[in-house]
């Protein structure tokens, strides 16, 4: 599979700037339950998800857990503020299943972004889309009610519901595991 030049596909370059971009990711494997970044570090890399689940979450003020993103088959994993600000991130994010990546430095990374404009351009484009998506979850957290949010989220990222634990799409939705048991209920039975 080549997950690298499919994911960079609509980028208008040359087959040697494809190749540069393709020699700066490194396959790397995570085992389920390992981390890929913990609280406190600097995230020196993001990676392109070939296979496998991963989560971001952190702690609340009182030491709860609280998922914030998954990222699954073909999505970024990176912890963007502690990525491009060189800062230590308040964020984990851990595998959930044994994950196939793409990783890329971010020292290789700002060669590219400097060398190749479409590279610059795709980045662009993919943090304006990730503010949207970002945008729009803060708002269905507060305008849509929990059935709702569970519903698109199974539209949205299937493999969720077959390999997330229950506890951690409650913590993303927001709601308790009781809450959502007794929304999947519902939905089974179609109350």
């Amino acid at each position: 599979m080549d997950l690298i030049g499919t994911f960079y596909s609509g980028l208008a370059i040359t087959t040697d700037e494809l190749n540069s971009i393709k020699e700066k990711h490194q396959a790397i494997t995570i085992k389920k339950g390992d981390f890929i970044l913990s609280k406190g570090q600097v995230s020196n890399a993001y990676y392109l998800i070939e296979h496998g689940l991963t989560r971001s979450f952190l702690h609340d003020y009182e030491g709860n857990e609280v998922t914030i993103g998954f990222c699954s088959d073909n999505d970024v994993v990176i912890e963007v503020a502690s990525f491009f600000q060189r800062t230590p991130t308040v964020e984990n994010i851990q595998a959930l299943t044994d994950t196939k990546l793409w990783k890329i430095r971010f020292e290789d990374h700002q060669e590219l972004f400097h060398r190749i404009p479409e590279f610059r351009e795709w980045g662009r484009s993919w943090m304006a889309q990730e503010l949207v998506h970002s945008k729009n979850r803060a708002i269905a957290m507060i305008t849509e009610p929990a059935t709702s949010r569970y519903l698109h989220l199974i539209k949205e990222k299937p493999i969720l519901i077959q390999q997330a634990p229950l506890k951690h799409i409650a913590s993303y939705l927001g709601i308790t595991d009781t809450s959502l048991s007794r929304i999947r209920k519902e939905i089974v039975h179609g109350n």
